[in-house]
C-alpha cells in the first residue's frame, strides 16, 4: 500500500513539473513573438527612412545635374591653350605695307592685318578653346582670340548630339562650313597665310557669324553630307546688309576612297546674301582633296579651291574669282614641306595678279611646330601701283592643354 501511495505521489508530482514547464515554455515564446514583432517593425522603419534618404539624395542629384552642366567632375571643360609668333623680313616698309590694296577687292588701308602684320616679331594670338558635354543631347564649344590690343570670342556654339536619321543642328557664333579652309582656323592651316582670294573676298574674319546650321549626313558607305545655315551676314566684304539676317549658306560635300591609301575629297558651296547697300551678292566656291598616304608617318595631299564672287552695284554686277592650289609632302612624323601657287583670275584692272609660297616645317612634338616660310607675291597694290612682295617669316605654333584633333 505505501508503495502505490509512493508512485501514485511521484506521477502527481511529475504531471505537475511538466505542465508548469509547458506554461513557461508557452510563456517565454510569446514574449519571444512579441520581440520578434517589436524588432521587424523597426526594421520596416529603418527601411522606409533609408529609401526616403535615398530618394531625396537621387532628387538632389538630378536637381543638380540639370541645373549645370559643370556640377559633376565628368562635365568638366577640356581647356586648351595656343599661342602663336612669327619673326618677319619683308622688302616693304610697315607703313606701306599697311596701306596695300586688292584692286576690284579693297580699298587701300582697308585690309585688316592680324597675322605676321610687322617686320620683325609679332605676337599673333593666343587662343583659348574650351568643350564640355552638356548633357545626353547637346555639347558646347567656345574659343576665343587674345590679340595684343583686342579680345575676341572667335566662336561659341552649341551643337546636338542625339539627333535621329543623321541629322545635326549647331547654333551660335560659328565658322561656315563654306569651302574647305573657311572652317579652319590659322593654326590648322598648311601655310601661315591665308589664301589671297579668301583674303580678297571675306578678310581674315572669313564667313563666321551668329546663326544656325542644319547638317545632315547621308546613310551610304560612302560619305555624303550637305548643310545649310542662315547667318547674320556682318562681313562686310561681300554682305553686310544690317537690318536682318541676310546670309544663307549650302554646300554638298562627299569622300571616297579611291583605294585603302588614296582618298578624294570635294564638294560644292553657295553663299547668297545682300549687300551694305541692299544688293545680291553670291559667293560659288568648289573644292578638292586629294590625300595619298605613303606610310605610317608620310603623306601627300593636294588641296584646291577655286572661288568666284557675283556681287551687285549700283550700276552694274562686278564678275570677280580667284584661287589657290597647294601640294604638301609629309615625309615623316617631325618633317614636312610643302608649295602653294594663288591666283586672282578676274578683277578687271590688272592682269598676272599671283603669289607663289614655299614652305618647311619641323614638328618635335604634335603640341609644338616650327614653320619657314617664303613668298612672292604679285596681288597687292601699293600707292596705285602694283608690287612684288618677298617675305621670309618664321613662325612658331604652341598648343597645350586638351585640343581636338583637326580635320585633314
Amino acid at each position: 500500500m505505501y508503495k502505490k501511495w509512493t508512485l501514485l505521489s511521484l506521477f502527481a508530482a511529475t504531471s505537475l513539473l511538466a505542465n508548469s514547464e509547458l506554461d513557461t515554455l508557452k510563456e517565454q515564446l510569446q514574449k519571444q513573438q512579441q520581440t520578434t514583432q517589436l524588432l521587424m517593425q523597426k526594421v520596416d522603419k529603418l527601411e522606409k527612412e533609408k529609401l526616403q534618404e535615398e530618394d531625396a539624395r537621387l532628387d538632389a542629384a538630378m536637381v543638380q545635374d540639370s541645373s549645370s552642366s559643370f556640377s559633376q567632375n565628368a562635365y568638366l571643360p577640356d581647356i586648351a591653350l595656343i599661342m602663336n609668333f612669327s619673326a618677319v623680313g619683308r622688302n616693304v616698309k610697315n607703313s606701306d605695307y599697311e596701306a596695300y590694296a586688292f584692286p576690284g577687292f579693297t580699298e587701300p588701308g582697308d585690309a585688316e592685318l592680324p597675322f605676321n602684320k610687322n617686320r620683325g616679331f609679332n605676337l599673333n594670338y593666343a587662343e583659348v578653346a574650351m568643350h564640355s558635354m552638356v548633357d545626353p543631347y547637346f555639347e558646347a564649344f567656345a574659343i576665343f582670340h587674345l590679340h595684343p590690343d583686342e579680345f575676341e570670342i572667335d566662336e561659341a556654339y552649341v551643337t546636338t548630339t542625339s539627333m535621329p536619321a543623321g541629322l545635326r543642328v549647331k547654333m551660335g557664333k560659328f565658322r561656315s562650313a563654306f569651302g574647305r579652309i573657311n572652317e579652319k582656323h590659322q593654326h590648322a592651316w598648311n601655310f601661315d597665310e591665308q589664301p589671297v582670294i579668301y583674303k580678297a573676298l571675306f578678310g581674315p574674319d572669313v564667313i563666321s557669324d551668329p546663326g544656325v546650321q542644319l547638317q545632315w549626313v547621308a546613310p551610304t558607305d560612302t560619305y555624303i553630307m550637305t548643310g545649310i545655315e542662315a547667318l547674320q551676314g556682318t562681313n562686310d566684304r561681300s554682305f553686310g546688309e544690317s537690318e536682318k539676317n541676310n546670309l544663307y549658306v549650302g554646300y554638298l560635300k562627299s569622300s571616297v576612297d579611291l583605294s585603302d591609301d588614296l582618298s578624294l575629297l570635294g564638294g560644292v558651296n553657295l553663299a547668297h546674301g545682300k549687300t551694305e547697300v541692299d544688293k545680291t551678292s553670291n559667293v560659288y566656291c568648289v573644292d578638292l582633296t586629294l590625300r595619298k598616304q605613303l606610310g605610317s608617318y608620310s603623306a601627300l595631299s593636294w588641296q584646291s579651291e577655286y572661288l568666284q564672287r557675283n556681287k551687285d552695284t549700283q550700276t552694274d554686277t562686278l564678275k570677280q574669282a580667284g584661287l589657290y592650289s597647294e601640294l604638301v609632302y609629309q615625309y615623316n612624323k617631325n618633317y614636312s614641306g610643302g608649295v602653294r601657287y594663288e591666283k586672282i583670275t578676274k578683277d578687271g584692272d590688272f592682269d598676272d595678279l599671283d603669289k607663289y609660297t614655299a614652305m618647311v616645317q619641323y614638328k618635335p612634338f604634335p603640341f609644338s611646330r616650327l614653320r619657314l616660310e617664303y613668298s612672292h607675291d604679285r596681288t597687292k597694290v601699293i600707292a596705285g601701283s602694283r608690287k612684288d612682295i618677298d617675305t621670309i617669316m618664321l613662325t612658331v605654333n604652341i598648343a597645350t592643354g586638351a585640343h581636338g584633333a583637326h580635320a585633314y
